[in-house]
């Protein structure tokens, strides 16, 4: 259990250097001038305990943050929006490979050339990156109008500042949503 919490921390604190890439889509037939309310799943993807986890809290609160800044108001019961989350963590390997610099063999530069397999160098990077899913469904209809997605790389300072990440990676989610409550 304590793995996947951890798992969790690291996953939400998604970003690189200059913050994670966030995209998003929406229903074009969703009328969002109709919603003002949101509220949360019972439970979230993020609660897979059984209880809500402290990921899950900083991700409300920043998710709240981010609706009432754009007029909609919180309701626990009937909302017009309720909005769930994802998160996954995966361990990518990323395999470049450039042309060797002229050091041993740079000797025979422009007299005659060394064997031809030395010319390149392979380089392995391996790191985690982490994906972050919000999803905003229509309460009445059952229906997902709104999906913002953030995709990054998790540094170790975002390891250890988790809350100030997640802010973060919501924050430039909504960067996406183009609607304000009523509007």
């Amino acid at each position: 259990m304590r793995t996947l919490i951890l798992a969790f921390f690291t996953l939400l604190t998604v970003g690189c250097a200059t913050g994670p890439v966030a995209t998003a889509d929406y229903d074009s037939g969703a009328d969002f001038s109709a919603y003002r309310s949101f509220g949360f799943f019972e439970p979230l993807g993020t609660d897979v305990a059984g209880y809500e986890s402290l990921v899950t809290q900083t991700l409300k609160a920043a998710t709240r943050r981010e609706m009432e800044s754009r007029g909609y108001r919180y309701a626990e019961a009937n909302p017009d929006l309720l909005i769930n989350f994802n998160a996954k963590l995966a361990q990518q390997t990323q395999v470049t490979q450039t042309p060797a610099p002229p050091a041993y063999y740079g000797y025979r530069r422009g007299i005659y050339g060394g064997w031809s397999g030395y010319g390149y160098e392979t380089h392995v990077n391996q790191y985690t990156e982490g994906t972050i899913n919000i999803d905003m469904v229509d309460a009445q209809r059952k229906q997902l109008v709104w999906e913002g997605v953030a995709v990054g790389r998790v540094t170790e300072k975002q390891r250890q500042d988790r809350q100030a990440a997640i802010a973060v990676a919501v924050a430039e989610i909504f960067t996406k949503y183009p609607f304000r409550a009523g509007g």
